[in-house]
């Protein structure tokens, strides 16, 4: 059964449809109750299935039987358990994230957390979600949040959370301006994070009640330095276990 909020939440969407017709991001097809991506482009965009690194998720382009560690991370002990993306890297999914970024088309976080939201399927992810763990944005810091006026990650966030019913939890800042990480090796991206996250008031009052574990999440996963530096401030901290959600694996 519908309640009155929703049915009033669907009459100013078909309202708005009308005085702004909306266009499907990457056909351009005309759109109706408020999506941004038609139901064709939303399905063929490329998952992450199996076979792909139990750690980082790198895809494995073969067969292989049981889960596997890519070569990186058979060299590297990162601070979360495991990263799950839920797509591979794309030039369409890509072209979508670069919207929502840089173009600041914030009504696609929608879109894109209902892609990463697709990554709980993942029957590693079933225990976090039976123990209610919170999502918890990667955060940008104050100098690049005033410059684009909005955390791509905690809007992607905010759709992960309507879709899974978790809580959100704003559990790190960002404390030390860092340079872009684009060009940079994983060395030099590590050593750029370095002390560049801090847990809040509100991650040290979860600590208080439950210290179990967290879920980040955020955009890409590429080289994991980023995320690691998160989970790395989450886990000295008393956080137990860190998991990793992306929309893409990049």
């Amino acid at each position: 059964m519908r309640t009155g909020a929703h049915r009033w939440q669907t009459l100013a969407s078909r309202l708005l449809d009308i005085v702004y017709t909306p266009l499907c991001a990457l056909c351009r097809e005309v759109l109706q109750d408020g999506r941004s991506l038609c139901e064709r482009c939303a399905r063929d965009l490329p998952r992450l299935t199996p076979p792909f690194c139990a750690t980082c998720a790198e895809p494995f382009h073969g067969q292989i039987d049981g889960a596997f560690e890519c070569h990186n991370c058979s060299d590297l002990a990162f601070a979360f358990t495991f990263a799950r993306p839920a797509l591979l890297r794309d030039d369409r999914t890509r072209d979508l994230i670069h919207q929502l970024k840089y173009g600041r088309a914030i009504h696609l976080a929608g879109e894109l957390g209902r892609l990463a939201a697709e990554a709980f399927a993942d029957e590693r992810l079933q225990p976090a979600l039976a123990a209610h763990w919170p999502l918890v944005p990667v955060p940008l810091h104050r100098a690049r949040f005033q410059h684009r006026t909005f955390n791509q990650a905690a809007e992607i966030a905010r759709s992960v959370a309507t879709h899974t019913g978790l809580p959100l939890l704003a559990a790190l800042t960002r404390c030390r301006r860092t340079d872009t990480q684009a060009l940079l090796g994983r060395k030099q991206r590590l050593e750029n994070l370095h002390g560049a996250f801090a847990v809040t008031p509100a991650g040290r009052r979860q600590l208080a009640t439950s210290g179990a574990g967290v879920i980040l999440i955020d955009d890409v996963l590429t080289t994991g330095s980023t995320v690691d530096a998160c989970a790395t401030t989450l886990r000295r901290a008393g956080f137990k276990t860190v998991l990793v959600v992306t929309v893409m694996r990049g």
